[in-house]
């Protein structure tokens, strides 16, 4: 510990030494010309750039220091000279360290190694770090430091820079597909005085000036539904929900939500669009609609295929296949007794149709890993759903599975106002206050039928990304909070060139 302190007061040290020859790194300024990776495709010898970029690694040789220093886009070698710049200023040079950032200005040459390099001529010190970086610039590797630290995890690690880079452009393509297709998006709030559209434990906040509770949005959709009412016709926002509920891999308290609506749509529309939607934005951010999937070291990769068309299987038709033909017709407590057999607890009190989906969602949903669209849920699980008109006690519903996960949600969006009420009615009981009053006044207005989807962001991109886990593709995720100081890092000895 004591080590790792002094290693921080060498380099504020270095820091003073700066400042008493008047260079302040936090008061510097420098507009590089062009990026590393512009620098890379015009490798024209002698030819004067200006780069800028944090110090990743360096060698002393005495009269002269090969450093390299990374940008957005990639890396480049550099090479300063004590002849070139002068005693002062070369000084002024070795009191850099791993982490500086710096601006460099100079000519491009080939070093006899053929690494492409620039020889410096002038450089500009832009931020000292004064804490020096993870290991070795060749990946943090302790979970709770990647995530906690997300920013020492980008500095180090290039595949989790790429990551979300590739996240980015998953929901550039989304909206781009979606607006080629006359979808308008839009914004509506996320606080709200009624947390309703899904079944989820809500975050509650104070008003002080309304002197009010509200409640941080559990789902987007009726708030949508409104602009169906209104006179919209297709429509998506993509923004954040919050559920109060458990952490795990697959799910965080803060996540990220596209939902669309399309009057004169309904579930089956919902199906095409994103049997389109998904394969388009594999094909343009990846090249490829296999995605491969490593789950564990040493383990055999999945590979994921979303060519269409996929499988589409009723509920009721899987859990026959993984249960029994007669399942359906079970009596409840034959169903509870299969249920805990299957290893699935706490099951007494529980509905017929809750048993039913703890048996989906711990047994069989899990082994669902090519897409698929599981159909007809059961009505008490979907209240904003239309009765579906061959089998009225499921709904028309689909839930697109892909590598165990639920990714999709869609409906044919119930807008018959008397039954949507009674449903509602249903689902809260006794707690009236739960109603959302002013959407049913809504739909009493007369909501055009529609097709309504939910795309979960975050899996979808750990679904494309081959990601395992809802953490790595989420930039700040929800952690407990530290109780004490995270330790000074430890320093790492520098890599040669």
């Amino acid at each position: 510990m004591e080590e790792n302190h002094d290693l921080i007061a060498l380099r504020r040290e270095k820091l003073n030494e700066l400042r008493a020859q008047g260079v302040d790194p936090f008061r510097n300024e420098f507009r590089p010309g062009e990026s590393v990776a512009q620098v890379r495709g015009t490798p024209t010898e002698g030819r004067v750039v200006k780069i800028a970029g944090r110090m990743t690694a360096h060698r002393d040789m005495g009269k002269s220091m090969f450093c390299d220093i990374r940008d957005e886009t990639d890396r480049m070698q550099i090479y300063a000279q004590k002849n070139t710049l002068g005693d002062k200023v070369f000084d002024l040079f070795k009191c850099l360290d791993l982490g500086d950032i710096l601006g460099v200005e100079g000519e491009l040459f080939t070093t006899k190694t053929g690494e492409l390099s620039v020889k410096v001529k002038a450089f500009t010190v832009l931020a000292k770090a004064l804490r020096p970086p993870p290991e070795k610039w060749h990946g943090l590797q302790d979970v709770e430091t990647r995530y906690r630290q997300r920013y020492l995890d980008l500095q180090s690690n290039q595949e989790v820079r790429d990551l979300f880079r590739k996240r980015s452009q998953i929901v550039f393509e989304i909206r781009k597909f979606l607006n080629a297709r006359g979808y308008m998006e839009v914004e509506t709030p996320m606080m709200q005085s009624v947390a309703g559209g899904a079944a989820a434990n809500p975050f509650v906040t104070h008003h002080d000036a309304l002197g009010c509770d509200l409640y941080l949005r559990i789902a987007i959709e009726l708030y949508l539904k409104r602009l169906l009412v209104g006179g919209y016709e297709k429509i998506y926002e993509i923004n954040r929900n919050f559920r109060n509920e458990g952490i795990s891999r697959r799910h965080n308290p803060e996540f990220t939500m596209m939902e669309l609506y399309q009057a004169y749509g309904n579930f089956e529309t919902m199906m095409e669009l994103v049997e389109e939607l998904i394969p388009t934005v594999a094909r343009n951010a990846f090249g490829t609609l296999d995605i491969t999937h490593h789950v564990t070291e040493g383990a055999p990769a999945k590979i994921i295929h979303f060519a269409p068309p996929w499988e589409r299987k009723t509920f009721y038709e899987l859990l026959s296949n993984a249960v029994s033909p007669d399942f359906r017709r079970w009596s409840v407590d034959k169903k509870k007794e299969t249920a805990l057999k299957m290893g699935i607890k706490d099951v007494a009190h529980l509905e017929p149709f809750e048993v039913e989906n703890q048996i989906f969602e711990k047994i069989i949903q899990p082994a669902l890993i090519q897409p698929i669209f599981v159909t007809h849920l059961p009505k008490e699980l979907v209240p904003l759903a239309k009765v579906s008109p061959d089998d009225p006690e499921t709904v028309e519903v689909f839930e697109l599975c892909i590598n165990g996960m639920e990714i999709a949600p869609a409906y044919s969006e119930q807008n018959d106002p008397i039954e949507q009420r009674e449903r509602f009615l249903a689902q809260v009981g006794h707690d009236i206050q739960k109603l959302d009053e002013d959407f049913l006044i809504a739909l009493e207005h007369g909501m055009p039928p529609a097709g309504g989807m939910g795309i979960g962001i975050d899996r979808l991109v750990m679904t494309l990304t081959g990601a395992e886990s809802i953490r790595d593709v989420i930039l700040f995720p929800q952690l407990k909070p530290q109780t004490s100081p995270p330790p000074p890092p430890v320093e790492i000895p520098e890599p040669k060139l």
